[in-house]
């Protein structure tokens, strides 16, 4: 029987195949015809039409048979890959730019892809990456010149906004370990504004850095390693820390606890820190302590167990430069300026000097609470303690 009607899609692509290699083009075309025929719903079908088409000098026809292709099959990835090249041949890179985009977030991993297809891949990258850079210096020069804009200097939210609109940044997110309370703000540094206390707390820089000596002389080097993971736990990123006293404390409150001897030799401090905001979780918080970074330290990045407290920083011994990053953004510590974070966004800390860096740690509540939510947490958080503890498991 020679009726095509009865020919598969397959053997008529494999027909037209062979035609496209002795050079019949018209040929495979027809063939391709008939297999869409036969087949109208298979993607490789039209995709193979698409194919042929611009091969045949007809980009125009391949478009439309790509954009079939793609209402069968949206995530079809040659099809979205082709579609970016057909644009690109008929419109230019800035308009390809875009669909190369969307192609690259579904991107297989390149030893999935064959050769022709990695290298199509490849070249879509460098599209996109070429029409960024294109972008930014539009974008700059607009603001430059801008009558409305060009005498402005740019907060670094927008900054960082701009960035991650071309895609050299990330939106930074909370991941908290612990406990996410939700519909609390993202904020990585938080405003000075918010926390009147810091013009106490900064004054009393030199009070505090006394009575750190003080407790250092009284009490021998009282300081621990913070990273202490029992044998067999996972360490992960604090392999190189776990146990070690290149990153130390002496703490004042642990986990809700006031450490007597130590706000007993600090009493200034222990002080200014109970007339504070602090966090109180009974069992979970407040933690304030001295915080030790051996010279050329880093603490690798990390986050926190819950965004309901957030973290206060009071810089004591700089012997030189010291960077802390949370998120996208880093800074120097620096002497007499206090500042608070979100830990539950990512962040990681360097002690660049020749000698140790110490500051002085805290937490508090987030001010975003009403006391209301502060009770109904404080209660949460108790009763789950109570639940392994009657458990006889561990809570944190």
């Amino acid at each position: 029987m020679n009726s095509t009607s009865t020919r598969s899609g397959a053997s008529l692509m494999a027909e037209a195949g062979q035609a496209m290699q002795r050079g019949e083009v018209a040929a495979a075309l027809a063939l391709i015809g008939e297999a869409e025929i036969a087949e109208p719903r298979n993607p490789e079908v039209v995709m193979a039409k698409a194919v042929l088409l611009r091969a045949s000098g007809n980009p125009a026809g391949a478009l439309a048979a790509v954009e079939r292709v793609l209402a069968i099959d949206p995530y079809h990835y040659f099809a979205l890959l082709s579609k970016g090249a057909l644009i690109e041949h008929l419109s230019g890179a800035q308009a390809a730019s875009k669909i190369y985009r969307d192609v690259l977030k579904i991107a297989p991993s390149p030893e999935r892809m064959p050769p022709a297809v990695r290298a199509q891949t490849e070249h879509a990258r460098q599209v996109v990456a070429a029409d960024q850079r294109a972008l930014e210096d539009f974008i700059l020069a607009k603001l430059k010149t801008s009558g409305e804009t060009r005498d402005l200097e740019a907060p670094f939210r927008f900054q960082e906004s701009l960035q991650v609109m071309l895609g050299k940044a990330r939106p930074q997110i909370q991941q908290p370990l612990f406990f996410e309370y939700t519909q609390l703000p993202a904020i990585p540094f938080y405003p000075r504004d918010m926390f009147p206390w810091f013009k106490e707390l900064e004054a009393a820089t030199p009070i505090i850095q006394a009575e750190l000596h003080a407790a250092t002389a009284q009490l021998g080097d009282t300081f621990k390693p913070y990273i202490q993971y029992p044998a067999g736990a996972p360490v992960n990123q604090w392999a190189e820390l776990n146990h070690s006293a290149r990153w130390s404390t002496l703490f004042l409150w642990r986990d809700g606890v006031r450490q007597d001897e130590a706000c007993r030799v600090c009493p200034q401090t222990a002080a200014l820190l109970a007339s504070l905001p602090m966090a109180q979780q009974p069992g979970f918080a407040p933690t304030a302590m001295f915080s030790r970074l051996d010279p050329h330290t880093r603490i690798p990045a990390h986050t926190g167990s819950s965004n309901v407290r957030l973290i206060t920083h009071l810089p004591l011994v700089l012997p030189g430069p010291a960077r802390f990053r949370v998120g996208n953004e880093t800074r120097p510590w620096k002497m007499g300026e206090a500042w608070v974070f979100d830990d539950t966004i990512e962040h990681e800390a360097w002690n660049d000097a020749d000698e140790d860096r110490v500051i002085l740690i805290f937490d508090i509540w987030n001010p975003f609470l009403s006391e209301t939510e502060l009770v109904l947490i404080t209660a949460l958080m108790a009763a789950k303690n109570e639940y392994y503890r009657t458990a006889g498991g561990a809570s944190n």
